[in-house]
């Protein structure tokens, strides 16, 4: 397509749910559990009645429709719907992870980014044991066999103790200390584990796998970004561009976050100047990374880590066990780094590259 659809695409967040065949198990299971619902569920066999699902479906009306949706999609499994894209080989010809490595797109560039805490909210918060991990992710993954489950344990290395309830809950630094494998300002061990889980395979890989497809070629570019303001659940970082500012986020963190993406949309390039990167608050003209932002490249997979520091300690419960801590106030300050997207937390390039491979199994 080219140019034809748009030339500049952001994508924050990127969401990548699993992506079926459109007569698989799983959404025709979707499927035939909404039609009895709404009372076109096929009781006989095919071929006694001149009347199809889907026309049986067409006559009902729009209350009836509705309410049999919304039991289905509040019966699927956590944190998702019952009903999710799928690949019919027509309007949507492939998977993601797959297309995406074809490198065949529409526009130039791309400026993409997720958030350090995406899986929270998508993962019961009820896993303790690797037990209740093994179980979570043989549920999440049904096309998975044994040896994949395995696979995954592995590549998410941490003990196999239990969740201690007294464990600290602190934001990681991305490149040094603990990781998000088993540490989070939301999180710790096995439900760390669970939770960055489901935030990589989801949203955060996505964004690398976007990242990778827009570089390497001429004519071509993106750049990446990760949102790190304590707590960065998924969808934190909509008030830092679109405002109003949140109480965690300052008035300069706001205004060069809006600037990364004006840039972006109207110079093609989302750098701002060292004097907004580093804020008025800092009276600070020093260089800046964010002033010189490199594009992403496989050979430099570089990203801007946004975050800020400063600030107050502010307790925030999360569960009747703990709780987390977010920092706002007048002294917060603007920190941004260019960081190594693949070394990050861990090795997460090599763990979305396994996502990658085991992409038609999950599938995505």
């Amino acid at each position: 397509m080219g140019n034809k659809l748009f030339t500049n695409t952001i994508a924050a967040s990127p969401y990548l749910p699993m992506q079926y065949g459109y007569k698989d198990w799983v959404p025709s299971q979707s499927y035939y559990s909404f039609a009895a619902r709404a009372g076109c569920d096929p009781f006989t066999a095919y071929g006694s009645s001149n009347t199809t699902v889907l026309e049986c479906l067409r006559r009902k009306d729009s209350t009836t429709l509705i309410a049999a949706s919304q039991n289905i999609s509040a019966s699927g499994t956590y944190g998702t719907w019952g009903f999710l894209p799928v690949t019919d080989g027509k309007a949507v010809q492939q998977l993601p992870s797959i297309q995406l490595q074809s490198k065949a797109l529409n526009g130039q560039r791309l400026l993409v980014g997720n958030n350090a805490n995406e899986g929270r909210e998508f993962t019961p918060q009820t896993i303790t044991t690797e037990d209740d991990l093994v179980a979570w992710l043989e549920l999440t993954f049904p096309l998975f066999t044994k040896a994949d489950i395995s696979k995954i344990l592995l590549t998410y290395p941490t003990t196999n103790n239990s969740v201690d309830s007294s464990a600290p809950l602190f934001a990681t630094t991305g490149d040094s200390g603990p990781t998000a494998l088993n540490q989070s300002s939301v999180g710790t061990g096995q439900q760390q584990r669970a939770n960055n889980i489901y935030a990589e395979t989801t949203f955060v890989c996505p964004s690398y796998w976007m990242a990778e497809a827009y570089s390497g070629q001429n004519g071509f570019s993106s750049y990446k970004y990760q949102y790190s303001v304590p707590l960065a659940l998924h969808g934190q970082d909509v008030s830092g561009y679109f405002g109003p500012a949140t109480a965690v986020q300052g008035p300069d963190f706001e205004y060069a976050f809006m600037n990364i993406w004006g840039n972006f949309i109207t110079i093609d390039n989302p750098s701002i100047s060292n004097k907004i990167a580093n804020g008025a608050a800092s009276n600070s003209t020093a260089s800046n990374a964010a002033s010189s932002w490199p594009t992403f490249n496989v050979n430099a997979p570089y990203q801007l880590n946004l975050n800020q520091s400063g600030g107050a300690l502010l307790s925030i419960p999360m569960t009747a066990a703990a709780n987390a801590t977010e920092l706002v106030g007048s002294t917060l300050r603007n920190d941004f780094r260019l960081v190594n997207a693949y070394t990050w937390e861990g090795g997460r390039g090599a763990r979305c590259n396994f996502w990658r491979n085991m992409g038609v199994a999950v599938p995505e």
